[in-house]
């Protein structure tokens, strides 16, 4: 029989018994979980969590998290016994923006499968007695959602991980991390050394300080978040007892940043409308002694203060807790942060030493569930990019920048968000060399991964008066009116018909080298990269099961050197795991130093050629073929690419020459009718020719026949990752497709997580949209059942109205590829 790894897990709560059931569940039998803190009340974040689970969010992901760790709790136990109390859900709506947001959220929870409705006032009542109908507009309410018992959920975790091999000890402080040779070799403890071959940090908001002890920096951001219990309120005697505890459904008052839940006869209340109170690690005690009631270090004094203009909140919107008084309260420590996600992954040093922090009960069964299957098969079955703890690029996980982002995530985390509102702060942290031009044509900057990317340019408003009818664009509702301007119009018009300028320079750009790097690439992409030096290739990175990892566009420059256009900074961390231990290939990142200009529209070649010695001619350089060049003086690498679908290149030099660049090409377009162009227009072009955009449109839970882009797999050139996988596969095998929509009516723009109707009932979501300035017409893709062919009407949910749409096929402009290729 084999023998599995050994794993130690430090944390004992709700994450760290997760995982060591999933663990042993699965064989893996040699499990050890170590807490500072004295079993089953440990003293973290688990101890004190008021345990509301809501499914419904933004992301499919977290979605699925929160969905699995309520199947999971309802079989850990029922009756006197219950772990999970299948109470139900009440989002309550008291400004008309609110009531919008709820009927966009009802929508994610039927693109995601999780029953829930918007009720009116009167329903709200029915459903919570307690909460005056005159207060609120409605509700969402979401029968599946309920009150998880955290600790009790613990205690028959670790019965059953034990039953089956696990070992659990308290009081218990880890000292610090062995390992050797890049490899975990054991957890050292104030009792002695116990030997891992895998070591996973689920220690909450100590994850920093166990981070530490493998130099891994864990970007999260320990705050001090109010609950409060009240005395006895009269409308609730008689009504649940010491075992149910609540029948009614958990509450959350968004607009004022309270939640609610029931404690038999008395009220919990959570409070998020208070400063954030950064929580100092040092200065709580190092180990869990003394955690009863009221003394763990997870649990903070009470700041009743803070607390007092929630508390007239509550009694306006519950008016039965007029004759009642807050009894009880702390300041419980969370973890936050950068970007609201849980944190999830293996150092990039000591292999064998993994994290799962930031992780809320709602999440905890579903983490932890992905976390066993990525130790034990390999990969998780949902995909993780969005958790993945190295998503963030190094200025982002800086203490300055993880306090500031994760503290304004505190202050936002009931806030009515646009999926296009940028932070506030910190912002001008990473700028191309074109910055300063672009100011001067009055760039509207929005923010991704601290780069300020323009989305319009104010200079171009003058030109909305000669847009020829057909290009006008459509007025827009509110919502997707927000970060978007008429503008657009005038920019992807010019790309078509002129010339427009682009700057790139934001895409994660890395260098391959060494005599290694063909054989390495090979390997880990799908495409053929032994070809020509001048050769560019769109590639995929698979999974070991087919799924999408990334898409990228690999440049060889020359005999051992190739440039790779990808997605983020989860590529870098997986070229630079995977590249061989000899040395043969150096993996590097050049985003920083280099930047890029698309150069696009049927009068490029007029703008660019006079400027330069070497020959542009499509002859000379054809498309997905790449030279060095200099353009009035400057050196650059021009490459045959176009992801607007018209002819052109991306033109990359230094950051040192990028102003420089920018100018000269500025100054030779403008009797050409050049413009700058931002990223609205340019997501708009895409759509209209099919380009996928990786983590929106494809995952790891796409194949490439599923995601239309099997063109980029080629199976007959050998052994690459995931080539296995996708044998018996092909297009006509396939049961859902990325399906491109166009919009009945014209006009309306949705904006993405929509979900999609066929024949009555919910069957996909719309992934990507924006408004097709070419054809005039809103585009969506969506992911749906394969049966839904060209011609097929479908229905889109957009807040509280249906729009029809209509499969369409795809490109939508110029299928040929003459524009591309003049």
């Amino acid at each position: 029989m084999s023998t599995t790894p050994r794993v130690v897990i430090i944390g004992a709560g709700i994450v760290g018994a997760n995982l060591a059931d999933e663990l042993t569940a699965r064989g893996w039998n040699r499990v050890t979980v170590l807490d500072q803190g004295p079993l089953p009340l440990t003293g973290g974040s688990t101890s004190h969590a008021p345990g509301l689970v809501y499914q419904t969010a933004a992301s499919k992901t977290m979605t699925e998290f929160a969905a699995y760790t309520v199947e999971k709790l309802l079989s850990l136990g029922s009756g006197d016994s219950w772990c999970f109390n299948q109470v139900g859900g009440l989002e309550v709506a008291t400004t008309p923006e609110r009531l919008a947001d709820l009927h966009r959220k009802q929508g994610w929870a039927a693109s995601w499968g999780v029953p829930g409705e918007v009720v009116g006032p009167e329903e709200c009542a029915r459903l919570h007695p307690l909460l005056d109908p005159d207060q609120v507009l409605g509700g969402f309410h979401t029968p599946t959602d309920g009150l998880a018992k955290a600790s009790r959920a613990v205690a028959v975790l670790a019965r059953r991980a034990e039953s089956r091999g696990a070992e659990f000890h308290g009081s218990t402080r880890v000292t610090g991390i062995s390992h050797s040779g890049g490899r975990v070799t054991g957890v050292r403890t104030d009792s002695g050394e116990v030997p891992a071959d895998i070591v996973v940090s689920c220690a909450g908001f100590w994850g920093q300080v166990v981070g530490d002890m493998v130099g891994m920096r864990v970007p999260l951001l320990p705050l001090a978040h109010q609950y409060v219990r009240t005395g006895q309120v009269a409308e609730l005697v008689g009504r649940n007892d010491d075992r149910v505890e609540a029948g009614l459904p958990i509450l959350r008052h968004q607009d004022q940043d309270l939640y609610y839940r029931e404690h038999n006869d008395c009220v919990g209340i959570g409070s998020y409308a208070h400063r954030p109170m950064p929580v100092h690690i040092s200065a709580l005690p190092e180990d869990g002694n003394g955690t009863t009631e009221g003394t763990m270090p997870s649990k903070l004094p009470f700041t009743e203060e803070d607390f007092a203009p929630s508390w007239e909140q509550s009694r306006l919107l519950l008016p039965s807790l007029r004759q009642a008084k807050v009894e009880a309260g702390f300041n419980g420590v969370m973890s936050f942060t950068p970007d609201g996600g849980p944190l999830i992954g293996e150092s990039p040093d000591v292999s064998g030493f993994w994290i799962a922090e930031a992780v809320w009960v709602t999440h905890s069964a579903g983490v932890a569930r992905s976390v066993a299957q990525l130790l034990v098969d390999g990969r998780s079955e949902i995909e993780l990019h969005g958790c993945n703890v190295h998503r963030f690029d190094e200025i982002e996980t800086t203490e300055h920048h993880v306090n500031e982002t994760s503290k304004q995530n505190f202050v936002e985390v009931y806030d009515v968000r646009h999926p296009l509102q940028p932070k506030d702060s910190p912002r001008d942290l990473r700028v191309s060399p074109f910055h300063a031009r672009q100011k001067e044509l009055g760039a509207f900057f929005l923010e991704a991964h601290g780069w300020e990317r323009p989305h319009w340019y104010e200079a171009n408003a003058p030109l909305l008066k000669e847009l020829p009818p057909e290009w006008q664009p459509p007025a827009r509702d509110g919502w997707s009116a927000m970060y978007h301007s008429p503008i657009a119009a005038v920019e992807a018009w010019r790309t078509r018909t002129a010339v427009a300028m682009y700057d790139m320079t934001p895409l994660k750009r890395i260098e391959v080298s060494g005599p290694g790097a063909v054989a390495f690439l090979e390997r880990l992409t799908t495409g053929k990269m032994d070809k020509s030096v001048g050769a560019v290739t769109y590639t995929l990175a698979l999974d070991d099961a087919g799924g999408i990892r990334s898409d990228l566009t690999v440049a060889r420059l020359a005999r051992d050197l190739f440039q790779v256009g990808a997605n983020g900074n989860l590529d870098l961390d997986y070229f630079r795991r995977q590249a061989p231990s000899d040395h043969s290939v150096q993996i590097r990142d050049i985003t920083g130093g280099t930047c890029c200009v698309g150069v696009w529209g049927p009068l490029a070649r007029d703008l660019v050629q006079p400027l330069s010695h070497e020959d542009f001619s499509h002859e000379s350089l054809k498309f997905f073929r790449c030279m060095p060049a200099h353009i009035a003086g400057v050196p650059v690498t021009a490459m045959r690419l176009s992801y607007v679908g018209e002819l052109g290149w991306e033109i990359y030099t230094s950051a040192e020459y990028g102003q420089k660049l920018w100018d000269v090409l500025w100054e030779a377009g403008r009797e050409l009718g050049v413009v700058a162009a931002g990223r609205a227009a340019f997501n708009s072009l895409r759509l209209e020719k099919g380009y996928r955009a990786w983590g929106s449109d494809m995952t790891t839970e796409h194949n490439p026949y599923e995601a239309g882009v099997a063109f980029a797999v080629r199976p007959q050139k050998g052994e690459f990752i995931g080539r296995d996988a996708l044998t018996g596969l092909g297009n006509d095998t396939v049961t859902r497709r990325l399906t491109c929509l166009t919009i009945d009516d014209g006009r309306s723009v949705v904006l993405g997580h929509e979900p999609v109707f066929l024949d009555g009932r919910a069957a996909g979501y719309v992934t990507s949209a924006a408004f097709g300035h070419t054809i005039g017409k809103p585009i969506a893709y969506a992911w749906l059942p394969a049966e839904a062919t060209v011609g097929t009407a479908v229905d889109i949910q957009y807040f509280d109205r249906t729009i029809r749409a209509t499969v369409t096929a795809e490109p939508l402009v110029d299928p040929e590829m003459t524009r591309i290729r003049r």
